[in-house]
């Protein structure tokens, strides 16, 4: 069974976290079924970057990203070459490293509706 690293995150995951991951869930379900509330403003169906991660070790094992995701990463707030929105990227049999960056554009969270 695969594990996600998650790398501390001030308001999220303070201590950081490690956590058993089953090979073809999201990283933002799993994420989430470990109490680490990552933000996910359209209910994981690829409609905004607010579960924006970088995966810094294991980035080869996930699941390719369509062209939706791509043209919304490129939106996301301190986008690198190994950005994957966590609704859609599947664990695969690898480990990972997961960061959450510091922010996320969330306007609805941040009061501006």
């Amino acid at each position: 069974m695969p594990q996600i690293i998650v790398l501390p995150h001030v308001e999220l995951c303070p201590d950081g976290a490690a956590i058993e991951a089953n090979t073809g869930d999201s990283i933002c379900d799993t994420l989430l079924q470990n109490e680490i509330d990552i933000d996910h403003a359209c209910d994981q169906v690829c409609a905004c970057t607010t579960c924006h991660v970088i995966v810094r070790e294991g980035y080869n094992s996930l699941n390719a990203s369509l062209e939706n995701e791509d043209d919304l990463l490129d939106k996301a707030w301190g986008l690198e070459p190994q950005s994957r929105l966590s609704c859609q990227a599947i664990v695969g049999t690898k480990d990972l490293v997961v960061e959450i960056p510091k922010y996320s554009i969330n306007m609805a969270k941040e009061g501006h509706r």
